[in-house]
């Protein structure tokens, strides 16, 4: 399935701000890149919705789009919570999941391993984000899938760089096997820690994330 034009452009700009070319404070100009993307002020103003629900953009009435980058303190919070959430959702599906959904988690699972293989982490992150909201769903509490499908909203553009680091979509797939195991057996506490410590990012794993995104917090 192709992506509408401005979630394209919105992972563009979300890469421009990951490697420094827009910098924290920037203010993004919506003709000169219609112009650069050779779309309508539409689609890039959809994008910059986007951005701005994950926080990477502010958007401030009559002054426009700024780039805004969350400092380690509030990066580490987001995550720790989205960690909590997903632990919950975990324990919850392992004894809620329905035979259909534990078909297409294993299928998402598989994709995600020939992403691997392909060394393909754009790929690997989509059949990720369908792998998660599965589990949120087989949690079977609308509420928790909605707060948990926020956050994980927000946080999508620190997960999908966080994939870029060296030897992390491995260490993610091994994880997913992990998850997926304990879904099958029903055991509910080995799939919320198993999801817990996925979506942790503590110690090494923190620090290299914060380096990657040096260049633009500077």
């Amino acid at each position: 399935m192709t992506k509408p034009r401005a979630e394209n452009i919105a992972e563009e700009l979300e890469e421009l701000i990951f490697n420094g070319t827009f910098s924290n404070g920037d203010r993004l100009d919506e003709i000169s890149l219609s112009e650069q993307f050779g779309v309508s002020r539409t689609p890039i103003r959809e994008a910059f919705h986007r951005l701005a629900l994950s926080g990477l953009l502010e958007l401030v009435p009559r002054r426009g789009a700024f780039v805004r980058q969350p400092g380690p303190v509030e990066l580490m919070e987001m995550f720790e919570v989205m960690a909590e959430l997903e632990a919950v959702c975990g324990r919850l599906a392992a004894r809620r999941i329905s035979p259909q959904a534990l078909k297409k988690l294993r299928e998402a699972n598989t994709n995600c391993k020939t992403a691997v293989e392909n060394n393909d982490a754009d790929t690997y992150y989509a059949e990720n984000e369908k792998f998660h909201k599965i589990i949120y769903k087989q949690s079977g509490n609308s509420f928790l899938e909605q707060e948990a499908s926020k956050l994980h909203k927000r946080l999508k553009p620190f997960r999908r760089q966080q994939l870029r680091l060296r030897g992390r979509m491995e260490q993610s797939m091994a994880e997913h096997e992990t998850i997926v195991e304990a879904l099958i057996i029903g055991d509910t506490e080995k799939a919320a820690n198993a999801l817990r410590g996925h979506v942790a990012v503590q110690g090494e794993r923190f620090q290299d994330l914060m380096a990657s995104l040096k260049d633009a917090a500077e």
